[in-house]
């Protein structure tokens, strides 16, 4: 009886979990401070995420988003292009984690820079 009290107590407390919120401040401050993104202001910043979210919304693959973001920034870094995604999922759009977790489950990067 007592493991069954607990086992409803918890089931209880996981549907009643938050649903995921966006946190802009969050976004910008981890794409401003990180160099290299050189946005011309906030609100480009915030519209690039935006645009990022709206891929991953519509079922872009995450190697085609990585190669768009590495285009429009002219870089060949697989780690700044992944890095700018990941912010704008995690903290524009959260609920979408999982989309972009099962689109890049098989992903291997780009060539190695370098090598």
């Amino acid at each position: 009886m007592r493991a069954v009290t607990t086992l409803s107590v918890t089931a209880g407390t996981l549907a009643a979990a938050p649903a995921a919120q966006a946190d802009a401040v969050a976004y910008l401050v981890n794409v401003t401070v990180r160099p290299g993104y050189n946005f011309p202001g906030p609100d480009a910043a915030l519209a690039y995420g935006n645009g990022i979210c709206e891929q991953v919304r519509q079922g872009g693959t995450y190697s085609g988003i990585v190669g768009k973001v590495k285009s429009d920034f002219d870089t060949g870094d697989d780690y700044q292009a992944a890095y700018l995604i990941n912010q704008a999922v995690n903290e524009l759009c959260p609920a979408l984690i999982w989309q972009l977790r099962n689109s890049a489950a098989h992903y291997t990067g780009g060539p190695v820079l370098g090598g």
